[in-house]
């Protein structure tokens, strides 16, 4: 017979490790051997009773203390894996190992989700795209979309009027059906959807001819969806009981909105601010003079001073993008770049050159004498 290895080795964890800690081994591991997971697969089943085996004894302090004291060699009774493995009940008996299975098959730590209660119904997603001024100021879009709603024939029971739903006869109305599976290690106990009933629990000899028994019909809704003002590209709106409908009297689901705002062609956006790129002529840039500079909603005067330089930037308060679920407001940041003339002509030339010997008669740097404008 092969020799056992140590239960510490077997769950992963060391010899101090906490009780919170055993627990969380045992959970990884169990999920991954357990022979629901692994159907007919021997070596699986070994090391599941291997793994109960060890949970058994490290997590009840009694058991583990005299294991710490003498291995294996402990007294006999001490360490047995039979209260779940031996051939007596399957996962009921071994402590509390069902509630954790529960919480790996069932969905919540205190057992299975019940099949024939109400349930919620599905969130939906829409995905919309909006301009870049809808964005800024808010807007109302109309939307459609395509969802499952209670049939209003049957009232959801799926049943044709003057007819109810009888309960299934294999799982007696609780949408599940147990099974039991005897190894040479021991009884394993499973739960699966009942397949008469589809899981229901309710069996439906007269099928309503609108929803042809489904309790449900698929349709498609127009709705309106406010847009409020500040709205990034990327953010959601959550529009509440708007998604799927429930079942077996449930609450309906969420309708999330999900924007996408167009590139706008002369702004670009960075939270509640916009920044611009604005063309200037050189004498404007030399001489100062007021420019028109466009913005969201419509063009202001801007003075632009003497001497301004290439990508100076200037800013613009309280004309960017109202901040959302706030009357605040971002700034505009202009950057200037200076607009060079590419073709000249002969008197515009001459006229240049006059301009840049005089900028060379008033220039005391030497250096910048004989580089001159253009050279700078």
């Amino acid at each position: 017979m092969a020799e056992k290895r140590d239960y510490y080795e077997v769950l992963g964890v060391s010899k101090d490790a906490s009780d919170e800690d055993i627990k969380k081994a045992y959970r990884q591991q169990a999920k991954k051997w357990h022979p629901d997971m692994n159907q007919g697969n021997k070596e699986a089943e070994a090391k599941f009773k291997e793994l109960g085996e060890a949970y058994e004894t490290l997590s009840d302090s009694q058991k583990r203390a005299q294991y710490d004291q003498f291995g294996h060699s402990a007294p006999q009774g001490g360490f047995s894996g039979g209260s779940g493995f031996g051939g007596g009940g399957g996962f009921e008996g071994f402590g509390g190992f069902g509630d954790i299975f529960d919480s790996f098959f069932g969905g919540g730590g205190g057992g299975r989700r019940n099949p024939t209660g109400p349930q919620r119904g599905e969130d939906l997603r829409y995905d919309l795209t909006i301009t870049f001024e809808e964005a800024a100021f808010g807007t109302t879009k109309e939307i459609n979309i395509i969802r499952d709603e209670q049939c209003d024939e049957c009232s959801g029971s799926g049943a044709e009027k003057g007819t109810s739903p009888e309960t299934c006869p294999v799982c007696h109305g609780s949408g599940q059906v147990r099974s039991q599976q005897n190894t040479i290690f021991g009884s394993f106990a499973s739960v699966r959807p009942c397949d008469q009933c589809g899981g229901t629990g309710k069996i439906v000899k007269s099928p309503c001819r609108k929803c042809s028994g489904r309790g449900r019909i698929r349709r498609s809704r127009r709705m309106n969806v406010q847009i409020p003002a500040g709205i990034d590209n990327g953010q959601s709106i959550s529009m509440r009981g708007e998604g799927e409908h429930g079942v077996h009297g449930g609450p309906a689901g969420d309708l999330y909105i999900y924007i996408t705002v167009s590139p706008h062609k002369i702004f670009v956006r960075r939270g509640a601010d916009i920044f611009m790129n604005l063309n200037i002529g050189y004498a404007e840039a030399a001489l100062g003079g007021e420019v028109e500079v466009p913005t969201l909603e419509s063009s202001v005067k801007y003075k632009i001073p003497e001497g301004t330089q290439p990508n100076t930037r200037f800013r613009l308060k309280n004309q960017g993008i109202q901040k959302l679920r706030s009357n605040d407001r971002g700034d505009l940041y202009v950057t200037v770049n200076i607009d060079v003339p590419k073709h000249l002509n002969n008197k515009q030339k001459e006229l240049l050159r006059q301009f840049d010997d005089e900028m060379k008669g008033i220039d005391h740097s030497a250096q910048d004498k004989k580089k001159g404008i253009f050279g700078k």
